[in-house]
């Protein structure tokens, strides 16, 4: 089957259902654990913005015109702190908009340890579940992306904003993590005028992905490199396929790729 890569679309199920695809030809990836599957890059990047072939992947998926023309590739997309859409700056004040002067969460998410991140107020609890976090709780709302990073930042000599990858691939997890406990150590460290878009609501998000084991070391296969990767399907966290062999793959990082996907019914 040819497919052209994109993010794995995520429900908050149990455990949480993914799918590959468009409507018309998706694939239930949940179904595919224990299965062998193998991945073939065809040598062919199609950008997800313009849709002329490219060479290289840039951010996700974009050519490079794109990845520093496109509103969807902006520096504010890392860095919320530089977003300009409520001061009506950017590179579409109709994407901007829509997508960034709306209500945001600044967030606790756990994986091995407590990270701090920011996400649009609609992308919950997907951006957790992308993330691969155990466990999640909002700490903020604010009616823009540019307060989110603010505040953010404000947080960001305690916690880290990054997700170790490795680690939440292994699915090793700190027991003692309290988010609730996290959560209101974090308002007192906030300065007086952040404070305001403190929430009191103390709902913990928690997730479960399917997987029949994790591994203890993990290879991380890039296409551009390796052009096939094939194996048993023991595990699906993140966007990441884990394989038996302990090779993973990073769906996402490979947005724009056209592959063939094989898919063999049996695993022996």
């Amino acid at each position: 089957m040819k497919l052209t890569l994109s993010k794995m679309r995520t429900q908050h199920q149990e455990p949480i259902a993914y799918e590959l695809g468009s409507d018309e030809s998706k694939i239930d990836f949940n179904s595919l654990i224990n299965k062998k599957i193998k991945i073939s890059w065809n040598g062919v990047i199609i950008c997800r913005k313009c849709r002329k072939e490219t060479k290289k992947s840039f951010g996700e998926g974009f050519c490079y015109p794109c990845f520093i023309s496109a509103p969807e590739a902006s520096p504010c997309i890392l860095k919320p702190e530089l977003c300009q859409a409520h001061l009506g700056i950017g590179r579409d004040l109709e994407y901007e908009e829509k997508n960034h002067n709306q209500p945001h969460a600044v967030y606790l998410a756990a994986t091995d340890k407590v990270k701090v991140g920011v996400t649009r107020a609609t992308q919950i609890p997907t951006r957790w579940i992308d993330q691969g976090a155990n466990e999640a709780i909002v700490l903020a709302i604010t009616p823009y992306r540019y307060l989110a990073g603010v505040l953010e930042v404000a947080l960001k000599s305690i916690y880290s904003d990054k997700t170790n990858w490795r680690n939440m691939l292994k699915n090793i997890t700190d027991e003692s993590i309290d988010l609730e406990e996290e959560k209101w150590l974090c308002y007192e460290l906030l300065p007086k005028d952040l404070q305001q878009y403190f929430t009191e609501d103390d709902t913990i998000y928690n997730f479960s992905y399917p997987a029949e084991n994790y591994p203890t070391k993990v290879n991380s296969i890039n296409l551009q490199k390796t052009p096939s990767i094939e194996g048993i399907l023991t595990a699906i966290k993140g966007q990441y396929l884990i394989f038996d062999n302990e090779n993973v793959f990073n769906v996402r990082r490979h947005t724009s790729f056209e592959i063939e996907l094989y898919i063999n019914e049996s695993s022996d």
